[in-house]
């Protein structure tokens, strides 16, 4: 049986190795060597130069902006899904956006945030101005909180779901108000929940250059700009 078990670890060994250790150390490699293939610490030297140091920092806060606000608008969502008897209703609208390519739903944004879109097209019926809605930071946040709230709201959603209903009722029998019960019960059971959605957002929001562009233009400038 453990010969078995050690057998099937095998694919998993080999496509660990090569999709993530290879590449890994490619990179490592590649970054000790300068525009000639000659080996340098010259990349190494222009990270901790002014420009590069400050292009580091805007990314950690906008990373830490899109975390912010996906996690106020996915944890409500997230208790409101697990209580609701259209559960799986919702988990399917909250899902199928994920299956559209990242690309279509940029230029659907941009689509919607235009000199020219469908949101300055609704103010002209009420002869409003229009706005400058597109290239701008704050489309950059609202964008990049938009794509990743199914991330975020997936495991608060499995938290919240795994807790047993006894517990609730214990401390409602106890006396204990909805929002004490919430503070002291629910917060802290999905608290492993919370975290796994701030890793899988914020990680990859550090290096966003897609929406970046798209979306942003030159307003926004972080590491995956850089690298692009």
């Amino acid at each position: 049986m453990r010969n078995t078990n050690k057998f099937l670890l095998i694919p998993y060994l080999l496509w660990m190795v090569i999709f993530i250790i290879v590449p890994v150390v490619l990179l490592i490699y590649f970054s000790f060597l300068d525009i000639n293939g000659h080996f340098s610490f010259t990349n190494y030297q222009q990270i901790f130069t002014t420009k590069y140091l400050k292009m580091f920092a805007y990314s950690i806060l906008y990373a830490a902006l899109i975390t912010i606000i996906t996690l106020a608008i996915s944890y409500p969502a997230a208790y409101y899904i697990t209580r609701s008897k259209f559960q799986n209703i919702l988990l399917m609208i909250m899902i199928i956006p994920t299956w559209i390519n990242l690309l279509l739903k940029t230029y659907a944004f941009i689509g919607l945030l235009s000199h020219d879109g469908v949101i300055n097209q609704f103010f002209h019926l009420f002869n409003l101005p229009s706005f400058n809605l597109l290239f701008t930071t704050g489309a950059f946040l609202v964008v990049a909180s938009y794509i990743y709230i199914p991330f975020m709201i997936l495991p608060i959603f499995n938290s919240m779901k795994a807790i047993p209903n006894n517990l609730l009722q214990a401390s409602s029998d106890l006396g204990a108000s909805p929002f004490y019960t919430f503070r002291k019960v629910i917060m802290p059971l999905t608290k492993e929940g919370v975290m796994t959605g701030i890793q899988v957002t914020f990680i990859p929001s550090l290096s966003l250059f897609m929406i970046t562009r798209l979306i942003a233009g030159n307003k926004v400038i972080n590491i995956g700009t850089a690298i692009e």
